[in-house]
């Protein structure tokens, strides 16, 4: 007896490690875009006399220890350590073939004395700060012209202490465009992964001109009211993987963009190939959303197995007369929406202007958009599609969509204009422009 339950135990454990290994084997990932790296030679803030007090500022120690990974050049590279402790620090720079690895208990803080925060030029593709004009401050934690560089840990937390930045905002005090928390220009083979980040002073992730970005398992927290705390912006970047993170924070939790107007024209580096997928998001503003800036171009994205809850837009495609650039081949796929002020949007009236030379006949394109298998509840407004009246947005392809809750009492569910497209089994009914299959428009999406 005691040998057949043995036999049935053994068989059990089988079938159960069987099934298991069947459901990770069936978990997609483009995380496999940047190879993985094991650094054999490993230093600790510490070493270089970091102090974890919370008082004592560390900006020497995390300078001096990027200097001897930078210069040493250790096969492989280097690991830094950041063990259990705060550590206060000013902005400081990382350089190539490092992982900078953050201890459970560990958390690396932004100092509050913004008078000798370092000025940088402004970005190429923006033409100004976005915010002011002129340059912008260095992001708290940034990368330019790098290669295989990480950023991860056992959950340790990077905090940029952005209220004092959020109330310079709300002050109109601002003299130069607020900085990112993370930042990576001009480089490649990035990693950002199992590490939690809040209050960034501006938006938390932004790589910009950047290839091979892989971020997944990250937490990004700030308050609902912080302002312009995007979560992750790609930006002119290619070749981008975010998957398996949870997002709340007081703008966009996710942006794809690609420049600024006639800066972004000029510039000419679109965002593609992006795929966001099992992300958890919450923001007073928009779920998922490319643009507004986005006059370099932004194609193949796709946003796959998102929860978004209360948001202001879930889906949100934005431009405007004077960005130019072509957003096209756009896939958003398994939604589900709770509580959100309208569920999608896509708008050619939305974003404002660096400066008086744009130029108003600079007409985005908006085309081939798939979206589909979308559920959404305590949804005020189903749908917004404001197309451009000479540059009308076409093949937007709705299906298997259902957007229910409680509607105004004089709003209908959808409203467009300018648009051309189909639609597939969606609930509420969309407006005619969707209802009737244009020839050829969607038909390879049903």
């Amino acid at each position: 007896m005691v040998r057949f339950l043995l036999l049935i135990f053994i068989c059990s454990a089988a079938i159960s490690n069987l099934l298991i290994s069947s459901a990770l084997a069936e978990v997609v990932t483009c995380s496999n875009i940047v190879p993985r790296r094991y650094r054999h030679d490993k230093i600790s803030i510490t070493d270089f006399g970091g102090v974890g007090d919370g008082r004592t500022l560390n900006t020497k120690a995390f300078r001096a220890a990027i200097y001897r990974i930078q210069h040493l050049k250790r096969r492989g590279g280097t690991l830094l350590f950041i063990p259990p402790g705060v550590y206060l620090t000013e902005s400081f720079s990382l350089t190539s073939h490092m992982t900078l690895y953050l201890a459970s208990g560990a958390v690396i803080k932004a100092t509050q004395d913004t008078k000798h925060w370092p000025l940088i030029a402004p970005l190429p593709s923006y033409g100004r700060g976005r915010e002011r004009p002129g340059g912008r401050y260095m992001s708290f934690i940034q990368g330019d012209g790098l290669q295989d560089v990480v950023i991860t840990g056992d959950n340790g937390t990077i905090d940029g202490q952005g209220d004092v930045w959020w109330n310079m905002w709300r002050q109109r005090t601002l003299q130069y465009t607020r900085p990112n928390l993370l930042e990576f220009l001009n480089s490649r083979d990035i990693v950002i992964s199992n590490v939690i980040l809040k209050n960034s002073p501006f938006w938390n992730i932004h790589p910009v001109y950047s290839s091979n970005v892989v971020i997944r398992f990250v937490t990004i927290l700030a308050p609902l009211d912080s302002p312009n705390t995007d979560g992750i912006d790609p930006d002119s970047s290619s070749n981008v993987c975010i998957e398996d993170s949870y997002i709340s924070c007081g703008d966009d939790a996710l942006a794809v963009k690609s420049g600024w107007d006639e800066y972004g024209i000029a510039y000419g580096r679109p965002s593609s190939g992006i795929t966001i997928r099992r992300v958890t998001a919450s923001s007073p503003f928009s779920g998922i959303a490319i643009g507004s800036e986005a006059s370099g171009g932004v194609e193949n994205v796709l946003a796959e197995h998102i929860n978004l809850f209360n948001t202001g837009i879930g889906l949100h495609i934005k431009t405007n007369t004077g960005r130019g650039g072509t957003i096209k081949n756009i896939t958003f796929s398994h939604v589900y929406i709770e509580e959100a002020r309208t569920g999608i949007k896509i708008s050619g009236d939305v974003g404002d202007h660096p400066d008086d030379k744009f130029n108003p006949n600079a007409l985005p394109i908006v085309k081939d958009i798939t979206i589909n298998n979308v559920w959404g509840v305590k949804i005020r407004q189903a749908g917004l599609i404001r197309g451009i009246k000479n540059s009308p947005f076409t093949q937007i392809c709705l299906s298997d969509i259902y957007l229910h809750g409680v509607m105004g009492p004089t709003s209908p569910p959808w409203q467009c204009s300018n648009v051309l497209g189909a639609s597939h089994q969606v609930s509420p009914s969309p407006c005619s422009e969707l209802v009737t299959q244009q020839p050829g428009s969607c038909a390879n999406h049903f």
